[in-house]
């Protein structure tokens, strides 16, 4: 039998949309390229954890 895999979330909502704020500031002020494209990936990535979490946990 395969059981889940599950997450448990190492920052609070709070945090990961702080830090994907953060990371497409510091994105802003590199020019296109790879590090800039890396900090805008894990800048959605956090946004839409922060989302999906959020939806989860909205009550119905």
């Amino acid at each position: 039998m395969l059981g889940r895999h599950r997450f448990k979330q190492r920052q609070p909502l709070e945090e990961r949309l702080e830090e994907a704020k953060c990371l497409r500031e510091e994105a802003k002020a590199l020019p296109p390229g790879g590090e800039r494209n890396q900090k805008l990936r894990k800048a959605r990535e956090d946004e839409a954890a922060a989302h999906i979490t959020e939806w989860l946990h909205l009550p119905g």
